[in-house]
């Protein structure tokens, strides 16, 4: 089956380029900015960021109102995380530190209902299901479910081509800081050798096999020297460019500076 029009999943499947935003603050007020300033997605940061389910179900209202979608980086590749994830109702996932096939296989499974997979089955009451409302949820919702696989070490990369050759990966992302701590160059990802294994990763997926079926993605978090429009002019079509802590915390210091500087000017 095809994907939803709409759907992330469907848009990337259409050639699209998407640009979103990492929300780790877990403010719905920050989150409902980031949607009507017109981001394709907002990535809820649960591996990093400071809430659980609880607190990212106002987040995800939020994001609704703008009709923006909503993607969720679990805090561990479990299926218990995954399972109350999923309920959520985001269009994609991320799972962090996939280092081999039988991880990413395991990651899928948890995303699937049996028999194909382990996901808990709970349609009749879940908010992915409008809480039993959509009765045909289970039948449908794989094909807009964006599944992205994270590639943060040097095992990881040399075990890139079969993780994104395991059935179900959509999309292989990288974490440029975690990898270039895996290679000793410490929140450094502009290491020569950071970068040549980014490279690789590179062209490994992009000459994936599974191509002819409509993916796997190259997807990233734009840090380091970078940035988004480099990550898009190398092929990358699922970008997390700005974060909402870091974005606010710029703009704070930006300000504190400027008035500071006034201040010096003035008693000139």
């Amino acid at each position: 089956m095809a994907s939803t029009q709409n759907s992330l999943k469907a848009r990337l499947q259409d050639g699209e380029v998407l640009y979103g935003i990492a929300l780790l603050s877990y403010s719905p007020t920050m989150a409902e900015i980031a949607a009507f300033a017109g981001y394709d997605f907002v990535l809820i940061d649960m591996e990093h960021g400071f809430g659980g389910i609880a607190d990212a179900l106002p987040c995800i209202h939020a994001v609704a109102a703008a009709n923006t979608p909503v993607i969720i980086r679990v805090p561990e590749n479990t299926h218990v995380w995954v399972k109350k994830v999923l309920d959520l109702g985001p269009q994609g996932i991320v799972f962090p530190f996939i280092n081999d096939a039988d991880q990413a296989i395991k990651a899928v499974s948890y995303c699937r209902y049996p028999t194909k997979g382990v996901r808990g089955v709970a349609t009749p009451i879940v908010r992915a299901s409008k809480f039993g409302i959509d009765e045909h949820y289970a039948e449908h919702y794989e094909k807009d479910l964006l599944i992205m696989c994270q590639v943060e070490t040097e095992e990881s990369v040399n075990n890139v081509e079969k993780i994104a050759a395991v059935d179900g990966v959509d999309a292989v992302m990288v974490g440029p800081y975690d990898l270039s701590a895996s290679v000793g160059c410490m929140s450094n990802p502009n290491a020569q050798k950071v970068q040549d294994l980014l490279r690789t990763m590179e062209k490994t997926v992009l000459s994936s096999k599974k191509k002819e079926e409509g993916g796997p993605f190259l997807a990233a978090f734009a840090i380091g020297a970078d940035g988004s429009e480099d990550f898009r002019r190398r092929g990358y079509r699922c970008i997390r460019g700005a974060c909402d802590v870091v974005s606010f915390k710029n703009a704070c210091l930006a300000d504190v500076r400027k008035f500071k500087k006034s201040l010096l000017n003035s008693t000139c």
